[in-house]
């Protein structure tokens, strides 16, 4: 991956993840590591055909960040 390329991954990682905590706020729950790693976790067993693969490794590289 070239620099350009690892700068649009984290800018997506950083969307997904800010998204997401959103989200979280938004049905009353806590945005813990755990809570957001738990719910990357189940979208990603959920198979979108349409969902586009930048996306699909900014889950796999944040979940990657959050299980350490």
């Amino acid at each position: 991956m070239n620099s350009t390329q690892l700068d649009e991954l984290y800018n997506e990682m950083c969307r997904v993840v800010g998204d997401l905590v959103f989200i979280l706020h938004d049905h009353g729950e806590e945005s813990k590591q755990i809570v957001i790693a738990d719910a990357l976790r189940a979208a990603l067993a959920q198979k979108h055909p349409e969902r586009p693969e930048i996306l699909i490794k900014a889950m796999k590289a944040a979940l990657g960040v959050l299980d350490k």
